[in-house]
């Protein structure tokens, strides 16, 4: 039982704890972390909080959920003591040190699982390098899966495959990992559709891009590289995930489509799944230019979300994208767009003063 209360639905009696999480890491007297259980500390403390990792153990307390921002769609997420990644990509390659972290810092998380949402660069780019170094399981599509082993060239990394790439959309997925619960949606990547003039459509939206992030952190070569050579990757289909842990209901999803076009079915799997506690969506993609976040409110009055946190709207491929606060002001004109009974509260994220910070997402259970 928690020893905070806490009741799924009801904003007055949820906690979300703020200023009491350090960021700061386990003190090392100046020495190096070469023991790998030490480093695991280190980096639990540094993402999750030094209030919620047990300095001997770096187990997570089971009473919290806490998720922890590292650029785009990728969180490290310890869902009531069970540490996973949403996503595996440290963005990089048009700009270096913009998110502060490393590949190798989020691979010492140890997670027990990485779940994929679809396969680009800028969502599973890293997947192969963590899955490596941390033996986490890796949940996606066949597709996804199998892109990995291939970067990799071993057939020795765990997986669990829901579906592929021709699945049907709104086909759903269960597993178990621990006490978590864990469905898994097929949906769309976003895309572009022509204008809706069913009145469900909205104002064309897309920020101008802004390059001073790269000026500020030049890229590198290495990173350069790493960009290039990733740049091909497939989608491999696009799932959305829901998480249960006890009474609390968490729902990620790296993309929205534009359902109402192309798969409105889905839109009815969706409400049929319990109402999320928290909802984190991606709300760039490839329909504001014509339909602004038209898609993005329509997740989230499928989901009935009592917290949506946006992602997938930081300046992490600078040239072609903008700082997150660009999108404000807008995603908050389109949640007004929803019912005053099912208008979620917004948690926004700001980029890149957010990255690794625990205290703005964490929840008791």
């Amino acid at each position: 039982m928690s020893e905070f209360p806490y009741s799924p639905r009801n904003l007055t009696r949820r906690t979300l704890l703020g200023g009491a999480i350090g960021a700061g890491l386990v003190a090392t007297a100046g020495r190096v972390l070469a023991d790998p259980s030490e480093r695991m500390i280190a980096a639990r403390t540094r993402f999750f909080g030094a209030a919620n990792v047990d300095p001997m153990t770096g187990a997570v307390r089971s009473d919290r959920v806490i998720l922890s921002w590292f650029g785009c769609t990728s969180f490290a997420a310890a869902l009531g003591g069970t540490v996973v990644l949403l996503d595996a990509w440290v963005p990089r390659g048009a700009h270096s040190g913009y998110v502060p972290t490393t590949v190798a810092q989020v691979g010492e998380l140890r997670p027990e699982a990485i779940f994929l949402g679809h396969g680009h660069f800028d969502h599973a780019g890293d997947a192969a390098a963590l899955a490596q170094a941390s033996g986490a399981v890796l949940f996606g599509t066949a597709e996804h899966c199998a892109q990995v082993q291939r970067q990799v060239g071993a057939s020795t990394l765990r997986t669990v495959v829901f579906g592929d790439a021709t699945s049907t959309f709104g086909q759903t997925y269960h597993h178990s990992l621990g006490m978590v619960e864990v469905t898994a949606v097929r949906h769309m990547h976003s895309g572009p559709k022509a204008p809706d003039r069913s009145g469900e459509g909205s104002a064309p939206f897309f920020p101008v891009p802004d390059i001073r992030d790269s000026i500020a952190n030049p890229p590198q070569l290495c990173d350069l590289v790493a960009l290039g050579s990733s740049l091909s990757d497939q989608e491999g289909g696009s799932l959305l995930y829901q998480f249960r842990v006890g009474s609390f209901t968490l729902t990620w999803h790296d993309s929205a489509g534009p359902l109402t076009e192309a798969a409105p079915e889905v839109f009815d799997v969706l409400r049929a799944l319990p109402g999320s506690d928290v909802q984190v969506g991606a709300i760039q993609g490839f329909n504001q230019p014509l339909n602004g976040l038209r898609d993005v409110r329509q997740y989230i009055a499928a989901i009935r979300p009592t917290v949506f946190v946006p992602s997938h709207h930081d300046n992490w491929l600078p040239g072609f994208t903008a700082r997150g606060d660009t999108y404000e002001q807008t995603l908050r004109g389109e949640l007004e767009r929803i019912p005053a009974q099912g208008r979620p509260t917004m948690r926004f994220l700001s980029d890149p003063g957010d990255y690794l910070r625990p205290d703005a997402l964490t929840f008791t259970l």
